[in-house]
């Protein structure tokens, strides 16, 4: 999606930045993998060192379903992701490293939001992953989920959110929760549970209230001139 290639959210925690080729060598959004054709090893894939140490994570592997893609794929995949009006994503950022420090070395996670229901565009499947281990459990993922949230129905006109998480995922789903979400299906064959929550007007305001704080910005202006990434 094209609509956010210029946008930054800086947030109190983190910083969402969108998905860029510069990105690709150090790190795959975890959404780009459902559309996987039988993965190449990791071992296979050079230059990422920082993906590289994410995804040897056995547990980060199992919950985010999770494989290695070729060096060539994540860039197919990155422009698919770019060009495609129904997928948006955004890169987190530690926003105590960045801007500051090189975005490589700030990158957490990264969040996104898929439009794929033909019958409803203003439903919106929500997906969090914080993979550096040490900005777990910090409030990184809720604010994060919140200042995505906020853009999906400011500027994509979302009305409804949907999330559907790993039945072992207890962590995410009780966050989930926290922001309202409403479990909804359980699917014993996916062991997954989906969680929704309406946007009424008082949720809307809710939300709104939670990211009053939140800065809008460029990211050309923001990019650093030394050792930044390049779109």
């Amino acid at each position: 999606m094209k609509i956010n290639q210029d946008t930054v959210l800086r947030g109190k925690k983190v910083t969402l930045v969108p998905y860029t080729a510069a990105h690709v060598p150090r790190y795959v959004p975890r959404a780009l993998l459902h559309a996987l054709v039988p993965p190449v090893p990791l071992k296979a894939v050079q230059g990422q060192e920082r993906y590289h140490e994410w995804m040897q994570s056995e547990e980060l592997q199992r919950l985010t379903a999770s494989e290695p893609l070729s060096l060539e794929q994540e860039y197919e995949m990155q422009h698919s992701w770019r060009d495609d009006a129904d997928k948006c994503t955004f890169i987190v950022l530690d926003s105590g490293r960045w801007p500051g420090q090189a975005e490589e070395s700030s990158m957490v996670g990264d969040v996104n939001l898929f439009l794929t229901n033909t019958e409803d565009p203003t439903l919106g499947e929500i997906e969090i992953m914080i993979a550096e281990p040490s900005c777990r459990g910090r409030g990184f993922g809720k604010e994060a989920t919140l200042l995505m949230m906020a853009y999906g129905v400011k500027k994509l006109g979302i009305t409804k959110f949907e999330a559907k998480i790993g039945q072992e995922n207890e962590a995410s789903i009780c966050m989930f929760k926290k922001l309202h979400f409403k479990e909804v299906a359980v699917n014993s064959i996916f062991q997954e549970v989906t969680l929704r929550l309406d946007v009424s007007d008082q949720e809307r305001r809710w939300l709104l209230e939670q990211t009053n704080h939140v800065e809008e910005k460029s990211y050309a202006e923001l990019k650093q001139p030394a050792g930044a990434l390049a779109s």
